[in-house]
Order: C-alpha cells, then sequence, then structure tokens
C-alpha cells in the first residue's frame, strides 16, 4: 500500500477509509461475539440443559481468554509486526467460529469459545496499533481513526443482541457463530494490502508472566462463578480467590524482575493513564454484567421470543451510532476530557434508570436506559481509547492498547461473573440483579467520574 499522504484529495480519503474500515472489521467481529451471545443463552440451555453458572462459563471463556492472551499479543504485535499478528487473529477467530456452530455439548462449546477469544485476543490490539502507526502523524486524523474504529465495537456490540435474534428466528442459535466466517474471510483478504507494520526485534516474550496472568485471572472468575453454587467457604472458592491472589502479586514480582515485560509497570507512572484505565474497568464491568442479566431478564421474566428480545436492545445499537460520531467532533474541540465526563455523567443516569425495573415493566419505561447508557458510552470510549495512545511513544502503542483492553475485558468477565451470581435462582433472582447491578455500575462509574475530573490531564 503506498503511504497515505495527508492531502484533500480522493486517494488520502480512499486510504484512509480502507485502514480504518479494514482495521475496525475485526473488532466488529470480537465485539459482536462479546454480546450476540446473550440472546442465545435460553436456547442454548434449552439444547445442553446448562444451568446458569454454564452459561456464564460459556461467556466468560471468551472474554477471560480474551484478557489472558491480550497482553501477550500486544507484545507480539510490537515483536513481529501488527499486520502479521492481525491476520492471525483473523484466522484462529474464523476457524474457532465453525467450532462453536458445531460444538455437541457445553464443555466443547465452552472450548471453542476459549478459542475465538485467544483470536480475538490477537486481532485488537494490533489492529489499533496499525491504526496509531498510520496516522501517527497527525494527532486529528488519528482521534478520528481511533473514533471511528471505536465506534463500529460500539455499534457491533450493541447490535449484537439484535442479530443475534433475527439468526435464531431465521435458523437456531448455531448461526450466531457461523456468522462470523464471512467476515473473518473478507478481513484476511482486505488485510493483503496493508502496508508492513514497524517490527522490533530486540523486544523479548515474557512466558512466566503470561502463564502466571493466565492463572490468576481464570481462578478469580471461575471462583465468583461458582461461588453461588458451592458457597463462599467451600474450599474450591475460598481456595481459589487465595491462589487468585497469590498468582496476581507474583505476577507483578514477575513484571518488575522481566527484561521485556507483557506489563510495562512504568505505563502506570502517569495518573491520567491510571484513571484512563480505571474507566475502561468500571464501563465494561458494568455494561457487560448489565447485558447478560438484561438478556435473562428479557426472555426469562418478561418472556420475549428471542427476536423481540433482540429487537428490544435496539436503542443501545442507536445510542452508540449517534455518540460515537459525536463524540470526534466533541474531541477536536474540546479535547478528551469534557467528552469523557459529558459521558459518564449520561450513563449514570442511564444505569440509575434500570432501578425501576419489576417482574411486569413495561418496555416503555426501559427503553429511556437503553438509550441513555450507550450514549453516554460512545462519548467517552473514543476519547478514552485517544487518550490512552495519546500518552505513549509509537513503538508501544501495541502494549499500551493491549494493556487498556486487556483490562477491559477482565472487567467484563468480573461483570459477568458477579452480576450472573446474583441472577442465579430464578424469576425472583434475576429482578434483584437488575437492581443491584444498576446500584453497582452506578456507584463505580461514580468513582470513576471524581477520578476523572480531579487526575486527567489533556493529551
Amino acid at each position: 500500500m503506498e503511504q497515505l499522504v495527508i492531502q484533500p484529495t480522493p486517494q488520502k480519503i480512499l486510504s484512509f477509509g480502507f485502514v480504518v474500515g479494514t482495521t475496525s472489521l475485526a473488532f466488529v467481529v470480537s465485539q459482536l461475539d462479546v454480546s450476540i451471545v446473550n440472546i442465545a443463552l435460553p436456547q442454548i440451555s434449552k439444547s445442553f440443559s446448562a444451568d446458569i453458572s454454564a452459561l456464564q462459563w460459556i461467556v466468560d471463556a471468551y472474554t477471560i481468554a480474551f484478557a489472558v492472551l491480550m497482553l501477550s499479543a500486544g507484545s507480539m504485535s510490537d515483536l513481529l509486526g501488527s499486520k502479521r499478528i492481525f491476520q492471525i487473529g483473523l484466522l484462529v477467530f474464523g476457524i474457532a467460529s465453525i467450532g462453536c456452530g458445531l460444538a455437541w455439548n457445553p464443555i466443547s462449546l465452552i472450548g471453542f469459545r476459549v478459542l475465538q477469544g485467544m483470536g480475538a485476543a490477537t486481532m485488537i490490539p494490533s489492529s489499533l496499533s496499525i491504526l496509531n502507526q498510520e496516522f501517527s502523524h497527525d494527532q486529528k486524523l488519528r482521534s478520528k481513526a481511533v473514533a471511528l474504529w471505536t465506534a463500529a465495537g460500539g455499534v457491533s456490540i450493541a447490535a449484537g443482541p439484535i442479530l443475534g435474534g433475527l439468526l435464531i428466528h431465521l435458523s437456531n442459535w448455531r448461526m450466531i457463530f457461523l456468522v462470523n466466517i464471512p467476515l473473518c474471510l473478507i478481513g484476511i483478504f482486505l488485510s493483503v494490502k496493508l502496508r508492513e507494520s514497524e517490527k522490533h526485534p530486540d523486544k523479548g516474550f515474557d512466558i512466566p508472566g503470561q502463564l502466571v496472568w493466565m492463572l490468576a485471572l481464570t481462578a478469580l472468575t471461575g471462583s465468583i462463578i461458582e461461588w453461588h453454587s458451592l458457597g463462599f467457604t467451600h474450599p474450591l472458592i475460598f481456595g481459589g480467590l487465595l491462589f487468585s491472589a497469590a498468582m496476581l502479586i507474583w505476577f507483578i514480582r514477575i513484571e518488575q524482575k522481566a527484561a521485556s515485560p507483557i506489563l510495562p509497570l512504568d505505563l502506570f507512572n502517569s495518573s491520567s493513564f491510571n484513571v484512563l484505565i480505571f474507566l475502561g474497568i468500571t464501563f465494561n464491568s458494568a455494561y457487560y454484567g448489565t447485558v447478560f442479566v438484561l438478556s435473562l431478564y428479557l426472555q426469562d421474566v418478561l418472556h420475549y421470543a428471542s427476536l423481540n428480545a433482540g429487537l428490544a436492545f435496539l436503542p443501545l445499537t442507536a445510542g452508540f451510532i449517534i455518540s460515537n460520531l459525536i463524540s470526534a467532533r466533541l474531541m477536536a474541540k474540546y479535547g478528551i476530557r469534557i467528552p469523557i465526563l459529558a459521558g459518564l455523567f449520561i450513563s449514570i443516569i442511564g444505569f440509575a434508570g434500570l432501578m425501576i425495573a419489576t417482574a411486569n415493566t413495561p418496555y416503555w419505561q426501559l427503553f429511556f436506559p437503553f438509550i441513555t447508557i450507550p450514549l453516554g458510552m460512545g462519548l467517552a470510549v473514543p476519547a478514552m481509547t485517544t487518550g490512552i495512545l495519546a500518552g505513549v511513544t509509537k513503538t508501544r502503542s501495541g502494549t499500551a492498547s493491549a494493556v487498556l483492553n486487556t483490562t477491559r475485558q477482565a472487567a467484563g468477565a468480573m461483570g459477568v461473573a458477579i452480576f450472573g451470581a446474583m441472577a442465579n435462582g430464578g424469576t425472583t433472582a434475576i429482578v434483584y440483579a437488575i437492581t443491584a447491578s444498576a446500584i453497582i455500575s452506578v456507584c463505580i462509574l461514580l468513582c470513576s467520574a471524581s477520578l476523572i475530573f480531579k487526575y486527567l490531564r489533556e493529551r
């Protein structure tokens, strides 16, 4: 691909659109599989006679693998080149999607979901790194590219339940995975034309850190998922939490001494970086956990059919589309701080609106939170991502984006585990989980808002 020339010509517009479109396709398929599964949970449960714990594992197997491997994927992207890692991720994701569509029991589905997460983990940091390297010379163009990339992912995660409901209505739950195959093939074909990325062969690979991080996150998530059925005092739960804490401490010690750490701790010397990471954690834990519980609420409590439940999420898609497009303009005019704070407070109002949910709440009363939550997130998340990338050198963009997305996916897994555990116990438990998750979401987002207000500085 010829080098991009920043001037107002048709070639420049075509080149910009091609790069953003190709890299965004990876974000679309990876985010789609975060949320599209939620709407299929009742059907998967019936097919395999699976309980809520198994359903949580089906959702979280993907996000755990996503979070576990993304740090290494960021380092691999810097080491071997973003383009190569991007293509490998698309290939692995496509193969795993075939396996998910052909799964014969919960264990096989969980296994292929892990493989999907591995593919997604390699695609996301590399795609964002490609964008950052391509447009590093023009901050406004980079902000626009990142905003569009983020918008594509935001719309995708919001559209997942709608597309899932439609596919289940037309066929069955297996189609929600098989639909990824043509998208991955298109992505691989288009990526051939991307410019070769910068490589940094002097960087090493932190295998001990990767293994210990995997043990820490898996043990923590598993303990939370099984907490409800086994009880806190059960050796597997109490021991799992202690083991997770020990592994996390060991992981930090490894990273302090590693020559090429997967998590460079010096990134956290910046207060702005830290509060943006915390913002990503709070947004993802609140949103992922809430959407998981809402999917159960709409189908198991309000008794919506799959298609109707999917259409009920339509305001989320509209909210993300509108606010993501506005976010780029706000960043160009005001920087990142104003869009983040505005988005936070709009989302807080939206999550608070879910507190009204009961066993027979009419849909029109849910419409307000369903539209305001994504409106707020769509304003804040592109600015958050831009702030993270603006604070690091071009050579560390893959690692920085991996740190951001790793913490976000880990938080999403925790949200599903915690909120899902509260919903374990029938209709009454699901309604309780809606209220409790709304309260928790409001509280943690208020914490984020206070930290952003105090510590975030413009990049």
